[in-house]
């Protein structure tokens, strides 16, 4: 639906006799508009419109607005307008393939495969995975969707003589579950090297967002014992997730959480 299109109109009536003030009402009328008639990318009308409709002062509607903006139920558009903000997925670091991931949390994954081959490790690759130059390394590109919505790009990279005749077979729904029943491979620890990126053309149309769109790159070294098992790059929209870590004072209890993704 795109964010111009005809919007629906805001259903609700202030409660004189309501204990509530006039802008936790207003917030409260917003956020079930938001949250139960609208789409995301839905456009909310302007905020004059909005003030002589519950006949409050401007400062008043954008009270509540703001409110909204700071939970991420709407998002503002600076010289655009207020629309409804997509819901953002929790970036929980643990060890879980994406599909088993999106599954917890009640969301239908999708992949669309771009690559899936054996090449030669380059230099750069060679040193990230510390093997030789020039070793056959499997590579495993995806672009990650959840109820049909683009959400990340992925690209694992793996020592082919870890997993042979892996391309014998099509490419793997989970690629983790893969490893788990093909080789018995079970990932047992990882470190994520977590940075903000822009959005290529190429990764613009994949994603579906505009050239330069900020991105969230993970980096991720995958571990079973002393050796490497995956090495991959993430490419995950912002505006999708948000991230979530779990935090512990040295010498404190175990962390909540162990592993990684």
């Amino acid at each position: 639906m795109k964010p111009y299109a005809p919007q629906p109109k805001v259903q609700g009536t202030l409660d004189p006799e309501s204990p509530l003030g006039k802008y936790r009402q207003i917030r409260e009328i917003l956020r079930t508009h938001a949250r139960t008639v609208c789409q995301p990318g839905y456009r909310l009308p302007p905020e004059r419109e909005l003030a002589e409709g519950f006949n409050v002062a401007r400062k008043t509607l954008r009270q509540a607005i703001d409110s909204l903006v700071e939970d991420q139920v709407l998002k503002r558009v600076v010289g655009v307008g207020t629309f409804v903000a997509h819901p953002k997925v929790d970036l929980q670091v643990r060890l879980n393939s994406y599909s088993e991931e999106m599954v917890r949390r009640g969301m239908v994954p999708d992949a669309h495969v771009l690559r899936f081959e054996e090449v030669p490790a380059s230099g750069s690759l060679s040193r990230h995975m510390e093997i030789d130059e020039g070793a056959p390394v499997i590579r495993f590109s995806r672009l990650l969707l959840a109820d049909g919505k683009p959400m990340s790009l992925d690209e694992n990279f793996m020592p082919s003589e870890l997993v042979p005749g892996f391309l014998n077979d099509p490419p793997p729904i989970s690629l983790y579950q893969s490893l788990h029943e093909r080789y018995n491979l079970i990932l047992e620890w990882g470190e994520d090297q977590i940075e903000s990126t822009a959005a290529t053309s190429e990764h613009a149309g994949l994603l579906q967002v505009d050239v330069g769109f900020p991105l969230l790159r993970i980096t991720r070294y995958a571990f079973v014992g002393e050796g490497l098992v995956d090495y991959s790059v993430s490419l995950y929209r912002s505006d999708r997730y948000k991230l979530f870590v779990p935090l512990e004072r040295q010498g404190s209890r175990s962390p909540r959480y162990t592993t990684l993704r």
